[in-house]
């Protein structure tokens, strides 16, 4: 079947989460927390087929108000394709950025109040599901961790292509002076090395320590008389 993420066409299948949805047809919905649902960086508004999605789990409802639930909130990490249908939704990367190319300061008001809320009101909650979740075993700080840094790379991807499409005329200077996301990725890989001991990096990057064939010894014999 199909589905449209930010207008565009997605292959999905029913029971798989809106996330993946995305990951699997270049459409990134961000995902920082690497699919935990405890970040909401994959937050999207779905504008039609709600009907044909999962109902709200304990996990959504800890982060997402009931305003937000009402504007059609969904965490993709957390929503699966119940059944066939039409299925329309809007991330908030794509949301934010069409309130900007319309240079609609009425829509930017209401959207940074409606988050402003959100934040505000669901911090209690969504911190306890977080430590109910680690106490029940349904939540490993150690893969979460390793998630999060999986997690990275694409995430940066996203902000930096949702700059570009929003900026375009930034793409020259921003290539320029830090060689684009892939100088990001590389030194953001690099870091992770150092602290990892060579054992994390970021998808798509590369690490000087680890990607330079080692060098070639020389094998010199000495005779002695």
């Amino acid at each position: 079947m199909i589905i449209y993420i930010n207008d565009r066409p997605c292959e999905a299948k029913v029971g798989e989460l809106l996330l993946n949805t995305a990951k699997n047809s270049k459409s990134h919905i961000g995902y920082i927390c690497g699919g935990n649902g405890i970040c909401q960086s994959c937050f999207v508004y779905v504008l039609e087929g709600a009907e044909c999605l999962s109902s709200p789990g304990q996990d959504e409802k800890a982060f997402i108000s009931d305003k937000l639930f009402q504007e059609g909130g969904r965490l993709a990490c957390r929503t699966t394709i119940a059944r066939e249908g039409t299925i329309r939704v809007l991330t908030r990367a794509e949301h934010f950025r069409r309130i900007v190319l319309g240079l609609n300061v009425p829509g930017f008001i209401t959207y940074a109040r409606m988050i402003g809320y959100n934040v505000t009101t669901m911090l209690p909650s969504g911190a306890s599901s977080i430590v109910t979740r680690v106490q029940e075993g349904r939540l490993n700080p150690v893969d979460t961790l390793g998630k999060i840094a999986s997690g990275l790379g694409p995430a940066s991807l996203l902000v930096y292509n949702t700059f570009i499409e929003t900026f375009p005329f930034m793409q020259t200077p921003v290539n320029l002076v830090s060689g684009g996301a892939k100088g990001v990725l590389d030194a953001a890989s690099g870091a992770l090395c150092t602290v990892s001991g060579g054992r994390l990096h970021l998808p798509g990057s590369t690490c000087q320590t680890h990607d330079t064939p080692p060098a070639v010894i020389e094998r010199v014999t000495i005779k002695s008389k």
